[in-house]
């Protein structure tokens, strides 16, 4: 079977696609990619000196705050999940909010509730009490652990960055996102997340286990005098100038097909899906995960040096977008199939535009 890389290679793509197939000033864009590398490098080293051995996962977490998307951390406990979203946090010097899920978390925990009181005149009336959704990074540690109705409060505020309560509508604080965990072990007593909610997250990243050099590290800092604490790096304003400059990085038509054929052949009823996908998938990508490749393909491409998307950035992009859209059916979980692999298998099914071309 193929597996997906753990990292494409980075020289591949542009060599295929030339940035001439679209038509947008590059010259301003390439002043203001060194712009965007500048401070991402920063905040990749600040991170670093705060985080051991994740350098991967704090790139893809990164990549996905730069393109304005939501993210769901999945590892088991002492990783340091939550460690990682506070440092962002003050990395960017967000408001922070933190919700614990337990079963017995009601909505109005995450939203916030109308209250009685009380003005100087002592006439009473109903005000809207803020609830910690109000924050510029959410935390929503362990949310396999609270009821569905109270993770169905969570699809307003994801989607639209709006809370509705009663006949009031009130604006969550901008630039927004959720970064929420949970542990793939302990599954009695937990309520997985539905479709629909899955769907609103752009990546699924893994937390891996550190290896003895990293364990070795954290060991050294968590138990000696410890590390300084994080500063801002980056403001909200920059990161909302960056993320207007990812919209701007071109992409090639014939990239935009690739990743169209990619998303289509998750699906088990397609013509060119493999023969694993249609063995073992209920149901495949949604279209947001074809916006989730391209924009995050946007910014890769600029992480790695390029002012426009080439193949293997939509290859990189592929598993951490897809790998919580594609459902496995009653067969593939019987048999415990990896989706990584079955997107590992679905990239190399699917031909790239110098292949076709050749």
């Amino acid at each position: 079977m193929h597996h997906a890389p753990d990292r494409p290679s980075m020289t591949v793509a542009a060599e295929t696609i030339d940035a001439g197939d679209a038509d947008v000033g590059t010259d301003q864009i390439t002043i203001d990619a060194d712009s965007f590398r500048r401070h991402s490098r920063a905040l990749l080293d600040a991170a670093q000196r705060q985080i051991v051995g994740y350098d991967r996962l704090i790139t893809d977490v990164l990549v996905a705050v730069f393109s304005q998307g939501h993210v769901l951390l999945e590892g088991v406990p002492g990783l340091g999940k939550t460690f990682l979203v506070k440092v962002l946090a003050k990395l960017f010097g967000f408001s922070f909010g933190r919700i614990q899920c337990t079963p017995d978390l009601m909505p109005s925990d995450v939203l916030g509730t109308h209250v009685i009181g009380e003005d100087v005149a002592g006439h009473r009336s109903f005000r809207f009490e803020k609830g910690p959704v109000f924050r510029q990074l959410l935390l929503v540690d362990e949310v396999n652990r609270t009821t569905p109705k109270t993770q169905a409060a969570l699809l307003e505020v994801m989607q639209e960055h709006t809370v509705t309560a009663g006949t009031e509508q009130f604006s969550l604080p901008e630039p927004f996102f959720v970064l929420a965990t949970q542990n793939p072990l302990e599954m009695e007593g937990t309520y997985p997340l539905p479709e629909a909610q899955l769907d609103r997250f752009f990546f699924k990243l893994q937390v891996p286990f550190p290896d003895v050099d990293a364990l070795v590290e954290i060991s050294r800092r968590t138990t000696g005098s410890g590390t300084a604490e994080a500063q801002r790096v980056m403001t909200g304003e920059d990161l909302m100038r960056f993320q207007r400059l990812l919209t701007e990085v071109p992409i090639a038509e014939p990239l935009l097909q690739y990743a169209a054929r990619i998303v289509l052949s998750t699906h088990p009823d397609h013509a060119q899906s493999p023969p694993s996908v249609r063995s073992h998938v209920a149901y495949g990508a949604s279209p947001r995960g074809m916006q989730a490749i391209v924009r995050a393909a946007r910014a890769y491409a600029l992480l790695a040096g390029r002012t426009c998307v080439a193949v293997e950035d939509i290859r990189f992009a592929v598993l951490p977008a897809l790998r919580h859209r594609v459902i496995l059916n009653f067969e593939g979980q019987a048999e415990q199939v990896s989706v990584d692999t079955l997107l590992g298998e679905v990239i190399a099914a699917v031909p790239t535009p110098a292949r076709e071309a050749a």
